[in-house]
């Protein structure tokens, strides 16, 4: 039994897509960016949705940009780009669909 936990381990990474995982890393480190300027104007809660649909609206571009700011505070051009990004129809949609307030453009 404990000679099959490396071999399952193996094959379990062996499953995963670099380029999903890359993309997973890279969303969760624009999360880090995102959520605390988001949770200014709301609960944390919301907040946490709020960023979720933020996140899911942007392109790959625009995460990747995000996540450039990790480790420090959001400037005025992360914060502008945040804002174009939740007022799309997409994040409103998701806002809606997670009872999260709508943000006003």
């Amino acid at each position: 039994m404990i000679k099959l936990l490396p071999l399952s381990a193996v094959l379990l990474l062996a499953a995963c897509d670099p380029a999903e995982l890359v993309d997973s890393t890279v969303k969760r480190t624009a999360h880090s960016v995102v959520f605390p300027v988001v949770n200014i104007d709301m609960p944390a809660e919301p907040a946490r949705l709020a960023t979720n649909c933020i996140l899911d609206a942007a392109s790959q571009d625009e995460l990747r940009l995000l996540a450039r700011d990790v480790g420090v505070e959001a400037g005025t051009a992360t914060k502008a780009t945040i804002r174009d990004i939740a007022v799309r129809p997409a994040a409103q949609s998701c806002y809606a669909a997670n009872g999260v307030p709508p943000v006003a453009g």
